[in-house]
């Protein structure tokens, strides 16, 4: 059985004149891709008018949370002890935001209990993966 976690979690944005601008998002985790950690964003937030999602390893957002992480795209990193930096890059720029620490952990932990560290099966994310890609071949 598939099983999907959501928890709405409020970001603030950074702007570039050092302004916080509420943001409302959702972080969602599936078992049926346990590896990875989905951040969704509503269309009213988006330069494109359209929700958007980025989605980043459970462990990035794992190791974020004790220190500075990430490579590419999504970087993660403690902004003393009660706020998290998620920075997200694209091609049209960078997004600078700020969450609370205790959701985030508590949404780690949750997922946790969905699929514990470790007991993600790689050779099923590996099959659906080569289905995605090239279908009934």
């Amino acid at each position: 059985m598939d099983i999907t976690l959501e928890q709405s979690v409020r970001a603030r944005l950074i702007t570039a004149e050092d302004k916080e601008l509420p943001v409302p998002a959702t972080l969602r985790y599936a078992s049926d891709d346990p590896f990875a950690v989905h951040l969704d964003f509503p269309a009213e937030v988006s330069l494109a008018d359209e929700a958007a999602t980025w989605t980043f390893a459970r462990a990035l957002l794992e190791q974020g949370l004790g220190g500075p992480a990430g490579t590419g795209d999504v970087h993660i990193w403690p902004c003393g002890p009660v706020r998290t930096v998620v920075e997200l890059h694209s091609p049209f720029g960078m997004a600078l935001l700020q969450f609370d620490t205790p959701a985030l952990r508590r949404f780690l932990l949750r997922s946790y209990a969905v699929v514990p560290a470790g007991r993600e099966d790689v050779g099923a994310a590996v099959d659906e993966g080569l289905q995605a890609l090239l279908g009934n071949v």
